[in-house]
């Protein structure tokens, strides 16, 4: 509650008392009453103004459709390289479906990278227009 723990909201309680005084204690407490119902009505009036506006009710509302946390680019990316595409083909599957699945999954296939090494004291090959 604001950063107040239990002793010091007993402290500033007790403050409030002795300013305020035992006269004037009934009235300031009826103010606080009011001041709060007032409050509570005006929530619940913008609460039923949306729901005639918009016409859905705020807790029929899926909240984790609208949470920007969801467009994390990092956790959409880690979720598309982790997805697995390729469906098995069933064994009842016609022929030309497994010939299909066979030659998408050889072209997803890539040729294994081939890495030349220079000789012991053969100098880099130099490029003068890269920078």
């Amino acid at each position: 509650m604001l950063g107040i723990n239990g002793p010091e909201f007993l402290l500033l309680l007790i403050i409030g008392l002795l300013v305020i005084g035992p006269s004037r204690l009934p009235e300031y407490t009826q103010k606080l009453a009011n001041i709060v119902k007032e409050v509570r009505r005006m929530a619940s009036g913008a609460r039923e103004q949306i729901k005639d506006e918009v016409g859905i009710d705020i807790d029929d509302v899926d909240w984790k459709k609208y949470d920007p946390r969801q467009y994390d680019p990092r956790r959409i990316i880690k979720e598309a390289l982790l997805d697995d595409d390729t469906k098995p083909v069933s064994t009842g599957a016609p022929a030309a479906a497994a010939t299909v699945a066979a030659a998408s999954a050889a072209a997803d296939r890539r040729p294994a990278r081939v890495m030349e090494r220079l000789g012991d004291g053969e100098p880099a090959p130099f490029d003068s227009e890269a920078t």
